[in-house]
């Protein structure tokens, strides 16, 4: 019996050293679980950290990503590099030292008609003495001299007219008495109206296209003021007008600039989305649409911007519109540039150094100081040729990319936070980030193309949407010409005109050739249309 129970005994311990052992190996495994997910937890909570700064930053910081190296000329704050204005104030007693010196300023005499243009019609109005005759001797007095008391600018509203085309017919009498000749006529003909049918002048229509695309006002907006002026109408009138003269007109003038653009050898590419209302894909009004904007570089000829209205930001809209197309394409990120027959993709380094300007950390800084350094000498080569700009590039550019590019591979940037998203984002795109090293006709980054949107976004947030793709087709030809116009430096709002008044009245269609004069860049409308 005593056998018996020490066996029990041993066995009871056993079981309890084997249930212990399997305690202990659960209590570890479960231990390292927590670990990892307590690490795992703390990335979280440094990447929601760093969200939470860089928010507060957008919200309460300058919104601006300028640097003392990205100002004209690298002009920055004349005390950012001097110690003795960032270190702190010594309290204890000091010496005093008085230093003299002379400022000699130069004087900016302001003319008085300065804020005037030159050309502008004036107006004299002369103020005489009511009584010019003298209280002392009751004779009549001379005048002495004029002053001008001072200037004024004087507004006269636009005036709107009614004009009747009255066509007249004549008729030869002696013919009509003879009854062996043909009866003679002769009539008058009115030149073709913009629109048929509509009392849309080429004037109107102008005003109406510049308001929108150059003021941003939005057609709503102008009846009232249409309605001021004596025209009785309403915007959907004035949105039929817009696009009528679009597809009539202005189209043809854009087809020809876009056939232009295709033979180009570098583009700037962006796109910023848009709303339609009315889709054709069966979408709700609600889901984006998309405007996409294509930018010539001065080193080609006359710059010209287009815009292209698609329901999608797919690669399939830019394979269609480049159609045509070899060469290079300077872009930002974005998935869908790439993989295009006989294009080459240059990135945009702006997009690289927001990434880096995000990263609130020493780290960041070394960043975007890498940047400023490229931006820097960007400055200086800016009025070189195409041929030296590369040469100077591959010798003070070069290294710098090089350096920078190496720093982010061999760095341990890992994990989800902004640090780790700057150094992934610039190490994905190598290739294309050196492509402005080894062409001089490239710009650094896109920034030609997100200044060319920026009337698109502007106007964005007054026009809300388009109803219609028809009318968001015609708000893209209607910004193409625009901005081209302004690229070119001649008056928009005369340009319409020109074009409304004349380009009816050409036979387009039988010599498209005559296009080549309406160009914003051809002698007759630099002429013609000139600010």
């Amino acid at each position: 019996m005593r056998i018996l129970y020490e066996r029990k005994v041993v066995n009871v311990l056993v079981n309890a050293s084997f249930n212990n052992e399997k305690l202990i190996k659960l209590l570890e495994e479960q231990l390292d679980y927590m670990k990892q997910q307590n690490k795992d937890l703390s990335k979280q909570i440094e990447a929601l950290t760093e969200q939470v700064r860089y928010l507060t930053k957008l919200l309460y910081g300058s919104k601006t990503e300028k640097s003392k190296y990205t100002a004209p000329d690298g002009q920055g704050s004349l005390f950012d590099d001097d110690q003795s204005f960032s270190d702190s104030e010594h309290t204890e007693e000091q010496s005093t030292v008085t230093i003299t010196y002379t400022v000699v300023r130069k004087l900016h005499k302001k003319k008085r008609n300065d804020s005037f243009r030159d050309g502008i019609e004036v107006e004299e109005i002369h103020h005489h003495p009511t009584n010019t005759q003298c209280d002392c001797c009751l004779g009549q007095m001379t005048e002495a001299g004029t002053t001008i008391a001072r200037e004024e600018a004087k507004f006269i509203p636009a005036k709107m007219m009614r004009i009747q085309h009255i066509e007249h017919a004549y008729e030869c009498k002696h013919c009509k008495m003879d009854a062996a000749k043909k009866a003679q006529m002769k009539r008058g003909k009115a030149p073709q109206a913009t629109i048929q049918r509509s009392i849309a002048g080429p004037t109107v229509l102008a005003k109406l296209i510049y308001d929108k695309f150059i003021q941003y006002l939005p057609l709503y907006r102008q009846v009232k003021e249409w309605e001021r002026y004596g025209l009785l109408t309403n915007d959907k009138n004035l949105s039929n007008w817009v696009i009528r003269a679009a597809e009539d007109w202005l189209l043809p003038i854009y087809e020809q600039m876009k056939q232009m653009l295709t033979m180009k050898s570098v583009l700037h590419v962006d796109e910023t989305y848009a709303q339609i209302i009315n889709r054709s894909d069966g979408k709700s009004g609600q889901s984006n649409a998309y405007n996409w904007v294509f930018r010539s570089v001065p080193s080609q000829g006359p710059i010209i911007v287009l815009f292209h209205s698609a329901l999608s930001r797919s690669r399939s809209v830019l394979v269609e519109f480049t159609k045509g197309f070899k060469g290079m394409v300077i872009c930002d990120g974005y998935s869908a540039y790439g993989n295009l027959p006989d294009v080459t993709f240059a990135n945009c380094w702006a997009h690289v150094r927001r990434y880096w300007l995000k990263v609130d950390s020493k780290n960041g800084q070394i960043g975007v100081d890498f940047c400023n350094q490229l931006y820097r000498l960007e400055r200086q080569f800016k009025h070189l040729s195409p041929g030296k700009r590369r040469k100077a590039r591959q010798k003070h550019s070069k290294p710098i990319v090089e350096k920078f590019l190496k720093w982010v591979d061999e760095s341990p940037f890992f994990g989800k936070n902004a640090l780790a998203k700057a150094a992934e984002y610039t190490l994905n795109r190598v290739h294309g980030l050196k492509a402005f090293l080894f062409d001089g006709r490239i710009e650094m980054d896109n920034n030609p193309a997100e200044n060319a949107i920026r009337p698109n976004v502007i106007g964005r947030k007054n026009w809300l949407f388009s109803v219609s793709e028809a009318g968001a087709k015609a708000n893209a030809i209607c910004l193409s010409l625009a901005e081209t116009a302004k690229a070119n430096g001649i008056d928009f709002y005369q340009y319409l005109v020109t074009l409304l008044t004349e380009l009816p009245n050409l036979p387009l269609h039988q010599q498209p050739e005559i296009l080549n004069d309406y160009m914003p860049w051809s002698k007759n409308i630099q002429v013609t249309c000139a600010k």
